[in-house]
């Protein structure tokens, strides 16, 4: 089964990367969609629908926690797995936006492995449910 998967990220490089990755990890991608930043990912988000979101934090105009704080409002971190892919490794960071519903947490650089472990993992938890 493929999945759609949103990349959100101010950089059109580590979108690019993150795309390469996953093809990489082999891991079944039917559609990526991309966004630069939170406002653009949630005005995508009202006219398509995805499995799973991969988002950046640090992004102009509404950043990766506004994003997530938006989606958590609207009840979606409920039904839609969110993994950050972030340079920001603090435990507080981390902590809060687990609060906010996201459910996996990827420090960069990192491995096509452990993207597709993540991954895997949060559709299954999704699925599951």
């Amino acid at each position: 089964m493929s999945f759609r998967v949103l990349i959100v990220d101010d950089s059109s490089a580590m979108r690019s990367f993150i795309r390469r990755t996953l093809e990489a990890s082999g891991f079944e991608v039917g559609d990526y969609l991309e966004a630069c930043d939170g406002i653009e990912a949630l005005e995508l988000l009202d006219r398509e629908w995805v499995d799973i979101i991969l988002t950046d934090i640090n992004m102009p105009r509404l950043n990766g926690e506004e994003f997530v704080r938006k989606l958590a409002e609207n009840g979606i971190t409920e039904t839609l797995p969110i993994i950050v892919i972030s340079t920001d490794a603090t435990t507080a960071r981390m902590e809060h936006l687990r609060e906010l519903g996201v459910r996996g947490y990827l420090i960069k650089p990192f491995t096509p492995e452990a993207l597709r472990e993540k991954i895997e993992q949060e559709l299954e938890v999704n699925h599951a449910g």
